[in-house]
């Protein structure tokens, strides 16, 4: 019995790092939309979008459930939920997008959560300010639409970025 108890203990020890490092992981644990929709500019760095660490998670969650069900309670919004809006919202970016030739010199990742779509990545030198809110103006049911993109790939974006990997 005692053997079996220091196993467990031994296992546990050995598991409890790897379920530490997979809290650490930043992730799309509330699975909300998140695509690239340009890829031209191989060097522009990825954004964390919608990826957040377990601890976050748990941070974000209350609010998250205020945040979504104050746009029903408020009337503004048909579903009891603003984060319900989400997967038909990228639907239509992604739709824009498609293969439409706006932006091919760009490389561009779509997050949307509560009504709300970022774009964040890179432009080519000669982007037209504004030439996104353009392009995505009138998508139904999106409430803010929320650009972070800089010319090039240098020197630092205007988001967050993924670290890189090992």
């Amino acid at each position: 019995m005692k053997q079996r108890g220091l196993a467990i203990a031994g296992l546990i020890s050995i598991l409890s790092p790897a379920a530490q490092a997979d809290d650490a992981a930043l992730e799309n644990r509330f699975n909300d939309p998140f695509m690239q929709v340009r890829s031209a500019l191989a060097d522009c760095p990825e954004p964390v979008g919608p990826r957040v660490t377990a601890d976050e998670a748990k941070r974000e969650g209350h609010a998250r459930v205020e945040r979504g069900t104050s746009c029903w309670l408020a009337g503004q919004c048909e579903k009891p939920n603003a984060y319900l809006y989400d997967a038909g919202i990228a639907s239509s970016v992604a739709a824009r997008f498609g293969d439409a030739a706006p932006f091919a010199r760009s490389s561009l990742w779509i997050t949307v959560q509560r009504r709300f779509v970022w774009v964040q990545g890179c432009v080519a030198d000669d982007y037209a300010d504004g030439a996104l809110e353009t392009f995505l103006a009138g998508i139904p049911d999106a409430e803010r639409l929320i650009v972070e993109v800089m010319r090039g790939t240098l020197p630092r974006p205007p988001y967050a970025v993924m670290p890189k990997q090992k």
